[in-house]
């Protein structure tokens, strides 16, 4: 693994009046890692994505990319350093079609400007990568759309394909399958694998499903009360007793 981590917090907390919804948390991500992030509601695992991110000011503690020190970023700033966020409700233009909503995303990472018409009819390049988006999350047959008429599913996989049309060096999924049905799921799980497969990004995964961890994690971090109360390899994690009783809701023995 490199020396410096792709994404580190050191310390991380923040207060709303005297409740600490993340304590002193400090954990190291590299590339080429999946780390699932799980604990019980209210645990504070959205808290810390919202902190990584920069949608929450910590009150103490660091945000580092690459070594860097962020935590006085803004979530575009983040962003522009190479940090990728896909949110747990969706976060799309949906008076946009499908295909309006991906271009955007695709000509602000080629530095194009933002604007719908121009430029676009005479960039066949950015055109072809649009597609391409949206056939890799299945959704080109609805390209023409309005984002805000889709279904809940297929909402969230076209999230996905605004966060791979960033090209993030780190990508954050909070809930990816939440509200999909069984059949959806497949889709967005191959599309997680295949970034953690490319070995040069870095992937942290917030999910309640144990049957998803399962099969994406290389790492579990455990937060109860917004403290880290377990960091380990997957197997290990979830074998604990104390974590499948008192932190993910297991009976001893159930998770084998």
């Amino acid at each position: 693994m490199p020396a410096t981590p792709a994404l580190e917090t050191r310390d991380l907390t923040i207060r709303f009046g005297g409740h600490v919804a993340v304590n002193a948390v400090s954990c190291a991500f590299h590339p080429g890692t999946l780390t699932a992030i799980v604990g019980p509601n209210g645990a504070g695992k959205t808290t810390y994505f919202n902190l990584i991110s920069g949608q929450l000011k910590a009150t103490s503690g660091q945000v580092l990319l690459k070594g860097h020190d962020v935590t006085g970023y803004t979530a575009s700033g983040r962003t522009k350093r190479g940090m990728g966020r896909a949110f747990q409700l969706t976060n799309l233009f949906p008076n946009l079609t499908v295909m309006e909503n991906v271009r955007l995303a695709v000509q602000s990472r080629a530095g194009a400007g933002l604007q719908l018409l121009q430029l676009w009819s005479h960039r066949g390049d950015l055109i072809d990568k649009a597609d391409s988006l949206l056939a890799s999350v299945k959704l080109l047959d609805k390209r023409n759309a309005m984002a805000g008429a889709l279904p809940h599913g297929d909402q969230r996989k076209l999230e996905v394909a605004l966060l791979l049309a960033l090209e993030p060096d780190i990508f954050m999924f909070d809930e990816p399958t939440a509200g999909m049905s069984v059949d959806e799921v497949p889709t967005v799980l191959e599309l997680i694998h295949e970034i953690k497969e490319r070995g040069d990004k870095t992937v942290l995964l917030v999910e309640h499903k144990m049957d998803v961890v399962r099969s994406l994690a290389d790492r579990i971090i455990v937060l109860h009360n917004g403290t880290l109360v377990a960091d380990g390899e997957p197997a290990k994690v979830i074998a604990s007793p104390i974590v499948q009783e008192a932190y993910l809701g297991i009976a001893a023995g159930a998770a084998a």
